[in-house]
């Protein structure tokens, strides 16, 4: 549970993939606009949301979306329109947290099930919320992320159909982090149904287009609010929570999201390549963390990968590695690049995982990434071949191996 205590400072951004050059144009074309977009998005930045969503099974009308520069101030808004207690998995992206103790909620966290991240488990849930509520409490807002960004799964249908039974029941609002929807590393084989199918009356959609849709420096996200429920009230006190922060997104920013909202051929190609070269090499990565004695939930989704290195804890304490903010130290100097531990996402600092992140294996320019992304085995592109050898010898010499 989150009372006050100082926040673990949150995971530095990674370097993206290359610009798509068609959303580049359209930004380009829109850098002389001088009027000020109107706070929530625009009416055609709202309805080409509104098309995205339609095209997923989520018919929505543009009066019930809004947009920001980001995920982060629209979750902001929504968690500072109601007031009551926020419930998040552990493990959980660490801006959920930062962002509901700057709205003055207490969070609490619950954990995940065997299978997956991103949702909690469904009897752990209710056990927490008939706690909250003996202690006086208001549990009001279940944030979970289905494709989850944190362990790269994704939840099983009834698993989640579990999980919103047990919400629809404490009537609580769900927040379904989206992002990584169209990211399924096997799309034939991995089912993604969102709650709002299961749920509609009750669940706010996110998704940020920053990393799937558009680059990942140029922040922009949309919300979907549901039509009936307690939809309109929360998009209202939203709407008033980003004009009073003046969340409104560049008109550039904005022309160019329109454009890949509407999934024209460049972006639909683009999105489909990260997504073979993130599976891929996520596939390569767990077997590497096998080789090594670490355990991996299978990634199924996005760039991401969460690894517990609970087996090696003898071996890793002969290194003077207890926890999970010295593994991250470790790693992050035999990686080259930041491996966030567990802590930062909600974890017990005492248990030893680690989130590690595809894009850095990719090289550290634009042209070695673009590579990558453009071979037909990307497992056979020198600079990704280095990059895999230096992540399994991180993991075999802390092995001992």
């Amino acid at each position: 549970m989150l009372k006050g205590s100082p926040a673990p400072a949150l995971p530095p951004p990674e370097h993206g993939l290359p610009v798509v050059p068609e959303v580049a144009a359209h930004l380009a074309r829109a850098a002389g606009r001088a009027t000020a977009e109107p706070v929530g998005g625009s009416e055609e930045l709202r309805a080409a949301a509104a098309g995205y969503w339609a095209r997923r099974g989520l018919p929505t009308s543009p009066g019930h979306i809004l947009a920001a520069p980001g995920a982060q101030p629209l979750l902001l808004a929504l968690l500072a329109s109601a007031g009551g207690e926020v419930l998040l998995t552990r493990p959980c992206a660490p801006w959920y947290g930062s962002l509901a103790r700057l709205a003055g909620r207490l969070a609490y966290h619950v954990a995940v099930p065997a299978e997956c991240g991103g949702v909690p488990d469904p009897f752990a849930l209710l056990e927490t919320v008939t706690r909250i509520r003996a202690e006086g409490g208001r549990p009001r807002f279940l944030v979970l992320s289905v494709a989850d960004e944190t362990t790269g799964t994704v939840a099983p249908p009834e698993i989640l159909h579990e999980v919103l039974e047990a919400a629809a029941a404490e009537e609580l609002t769900v927040v379904s982090d989206e992002t990584w929807r169209d990211t399924l590393h096997h799309p034939l084989g991995t089912v993604f149904v969102g709650p709002a199918e299961m749920y509609p009356d009750r669940v706010v959609v996110l998704t940020d287009l920053a990393g799937a849709l558009t680059p990942s420096a140029w922040p922009v996200a949309v919300a979907r609010f549901p039509e009936g429920g307690v939809g309109p009230a929360l998009r209202a006190r939203s709407l008033t929570v980003l004009s009073a922060l003046r969340a409104e997104l560049p008109p550039p920013v904005s022309a160019a999201a329109r454009y890949a909202l509407a999934e024209p051929e460049p972006v639909r190609a683009r999105t489909a390549a990260a997504t073979r070269l993130y599976g891929t090499l996520a596939a390569a990565a767990r077997e590497r963390l096998a080789t090594a004695g670490v355990l991996c939930r299978p990634p199924q989704t996005g760039p991401h990968l969460y690894a517990d290195l609970g087996e090696l804890r003898t071996a890793l304490a002969a290194r003077g590695i207890t926890d999970s903010v010295e593994l991250e130290a470790h790693l992050g100097k035999a990686l080259g690049h930041p491996a966030p531990g567990g802590h930062r996402f909600g974890d017990d600092p005492d248990a030893l995982r680690v989130r590690l992140s595809i894009p850095p294996l990719l090289g550290t320019t634009d042209e070695q990434r673009q590579r990558a992304l453009d071979a037909p085995d990307p497992l056979h592109v020198p600079d990704v071949v280095a990059a895999l050898s230096t992540f399994a010898s991180a993991f075999s010499e802390l092995a001992g191996a």
